[in-house]
C-alpha cells in the first residue's frame, strides 16, 4: 500500500481555482477532468501491456500497448463522475462500472442503492473514483463491495483529501494504493472537509 500526494505546480494551481467559491461551474467540471488527467498519469504507471508490431514509414518494430480489457474505472455516484472523463482522455477503452452511495446528513455513514461492474472486472486494474476523501466512509465501503465480487487490484482516486479520510482508508484496506491531489487539515463538524471546497457534486452539476 502507498498513499501519494501529488506536489505539482500544475495541479495547485487548478485546485487554488476549483477552490474558490465563484469558479462557475462549467470550469470547476473542466478542471476537475484536468487534474483527474494530470494525476492518471502516474496512477496507471503499472498498467498491463501487451507487445504489438507496428509497421512505420521505415521499417516494422515492436512496441507495448495497454492490453485491453485490463483497465476500469468506478466512480462514486455522483460526484465521483465528474472524474471519469479526465481518465478516458489517456485511456479511452477503459471499461466503466457505477457505484451509488448517499451519505446519511445526520450519521455522515454512506449507504449502498446502486452497483454496476463491467463484465470480467475481477480481472482488471481497478480505480476508484471520488473528488473528496472525507470521513472515508464511502470509500472504504466501496472497496469492500469490489473486493467482495473478486476484485484484486484496486486503487482509489480522489482530488481533495483529509487525513482522517486517508488513514480510514489505509487502515482499512493496508493493499489498496491511494492518489490524492492534496491534502488538507481536517473535517468540520459535519465532516465537511476544510478548507475544502464545498460539495462537489453541487459544484458539478449545478444543484444548489
Amino acid at each position: 500500500m502507498s498513499v501519494m500526494v501529488f506536489d505539482h505546480p500544475l495541479i495547485k494551481h487548478k485546485i487554488a481555482i476549483l477552490r474558490d467559491k465563484n469558479t462557475p461551474m462549467k470550469e470547476f467540471r473542466e478542471l476537475v477532468e484536468e487534474i483527474t488527467l494530470v494525476m492518471s498519469y502516474e496512477a496507471f504507471k503499472d498498467a498491463k501491456t501487451r507487445k504489438v508490431i507496428v509497421e512505420t514509414p521505415l521499417e516494422t518494430c515492436e512496441q507495448e500497448m495497454v492490453a485491453e480489457k485490463s483497465i476500469a474505472i468506478v466512480p462514486i455516484l455522483r460526484a465521483g463522475l465528474g472524474m471519469v472523463n479526465g481518465v478516458h482522455k489517456i485511456f479511452p477503452n477503459a471499461r466503466v462500472g457505477h457505484i451509488g452511495m448517499y451519505r446519511d446528513e445526520e450519521t455522515a455513514e454512506p449507504h449502498e442503492y446502486y452497483c454496476k461492474l463491467p463484465e470480467g472486472i475481477e480481472n482488471m486494474n481497478v480505480m476508484l473514483l471520488d473528488p473528496m476523501l472525507a470521513t472515508g466512509g464511502s470509500a472504504s465501503d466501496a472497496i469492500k463491495m469490489l473486493k467482495a465480487r473478486g476484485v484484486k487490484t484496486i486503487k482509489f482516486m480522489a482530488i481533495i483529501a483529509s487525513p482522517e479520510g486517508i488513514k480510514r482508508v489505509t487502515d482499512d484496506h493496508p493493499d489498496v494504493d491511494v492518489f490524492v491531489a492534496t491534502c488538507d487539515r481536517g473535517l468540520n463538524e459535519h465532516c465537511y472537509i476544510l478548507p475544502g471546497l464545498g460539495d462537489a457534486g453541487d459544484r458539478l452539476f449545478g444543484t444548489k
